[in-house]
């Protein structure tokens, strides 16, 4: 779309009360943009519009130095770009929600909006055993071709984009201010890293400064583009649970890795999975999951996890074997299937550093966990 075809989309997308909604009736009522802001109030009332959005059309010009704004943006650099519902890239499982944005600005790449993805999220104050997790599970799903797509918040949302950025894989964040205000600063790097190996997205025009008003469009976007949402560590207040609600709503697959009933970081989590979300305890367990869920790509995600199991039993956790805490946990493991419960009160870890570890373990071959809350020693470490 060049950018005289832009404008219109642009102009309607700025004009005051017009939101997705709104503008979904001035497609259906007049087709395309450029038909709605060409006819006058009176026109649109005659088309089914309400008085609110018949009135919107006369604050077009108001709104064009916005608009210029964005074009300007979208000038500067060959990786940005701006897609509207008429795009053919426009992302198709956000193309299906209630509510989907009528226009994008991407920065990045555009193949990574078109592969099967999957939102990972949780607090802003994470655990130290909340992050591991978080960046193991990121680690390992990126590796078998899915996409990891967070919110660019501190705490998981930045574990999980650096995770999937350290498997090689794709990372989207998607943001809720102006496609040139980063927020928040400190995840500025991190924000550019995002946007070689994946891309950086919202729905905002330019100028639109950060307001935790827009956290629920965002949250709705973050779910919307993904198959299902991985809740790693929230509160009962977190806003993880409301992109969770969000993608019940919009019949996503929610899951939730469950943690100490003493942790007040974990019972956003735990009461996510006592209505209804499915209860996971390693990365493997999404992917079996969504290797049922039509549009995504079976064949691919199973050659990439071959390769990511090939690339784990090759070595890939050395590091497992210098680590004392890790080696006095296999030695209290044993050969025999183990309970959690039974493991947790001879090694007198918590259960949620506990968990941490024994989803380390299994990433690397070490453990393997079997139905009923087993774990089974696999493998032999360097040392003994």
């Amino acid at each position: 779309m060049d950018l005289d075809e832009l404008r219109p989309w642009l102009t309607t997308w700025r004009l005051p009360g017009i939101g997705p909604v709104a503008f979904q009736t001035i497609l259906e009522a007049f087709g395309e943009p450029a038909a709605y802001l060409a006819a006058t109030p009176s026109e649109a009332r005659r088309r089914g519009l309400d008085e609110k959005i018949a009135e919107a059309v006369a604050g077009q010009q108001a709104v064009q130095a916005g608009v210029d704004q964005d074009l300007a943006w979208l000038e500067a650099a060959d990786d940005r770009h701006i897609l509207t519902l008429a795009d053919p890239a426009y992302p198709a499982q956000l193309r299906h929600i209630a509510d989907p944005p009528a226009v994008l600005f991407v920065r990045g790449r555009l193949e990574a909006l078109g592969e099967p993805q999957l939102a990972m999220v949780g607090t802003r104050n994470a655990s130290q055993s909340g992050s591991d997790t978080a960046a193991d599970f990121a680690r390992h799903l990126a590796a078998t071709g899915l996409v990891i797509t967070s919110g660019l918040a501190l705490g998981i949302d930045a574990v999980a984009h650096r995770g999937a950025l350290d498997a090689g894989g794709q990372t989207i964040a998607v943001m809720g201010t102006g496609p040139e205000r980063l927020y928040p600063r400190d995840n500025h790097g991190l924000a550019h890293a995002i946007a070689e190996q994946g891309a950086v997205i919202t729905e905002m025009p330019t100028g639109t400064p950060m307001d935790r008003g827009l956290f629920p469009r965002r949250n709705r976007l973050i779910s919307g583009l993904s198959v299902g949402v991985l809740v790693v560590e929230a509160g009962a207040q977190s806003g993880a649970l409301q992109t969770s609600q969000r993608a019940v709503e919009q019949n996503r697959e929610v899951f939730a890795i469950p943690g100490s009933i003493h942790s007040p970081l974990a019972r956003g989590c735990n009461q996510l999975i006592q209505n209804g979300a499915k209860l996971v305890t390693a990365a493997q367990d999404v992917v079996d999951e969504l290797r049922h869920v039509q549009g995504v790509d079976l064949q691919k995600t199973a050659a990439a996890d071959a390769l990511a199991i090939d690339a784990s039993a090759a070595g890939g956790g050395d590091w497992i074997d210098e680590d004392p805490a890790y080696g006095a946990l296999l030695d209290a493991m044993g050969y025999d299937p183990i309970g959690f419960d039974t493991l947790a009160e001879r090694v007198g870890l918590t259960p949620d550093i506990l968990s941490s570890m024994l989803l380390s373990l299994e990433m690397y071959g070490y453990v393997e966990s079997s139905h009923g809350g087993r774990y089974t020693r696999i493998r032999h470490r360097a040392g003994g």
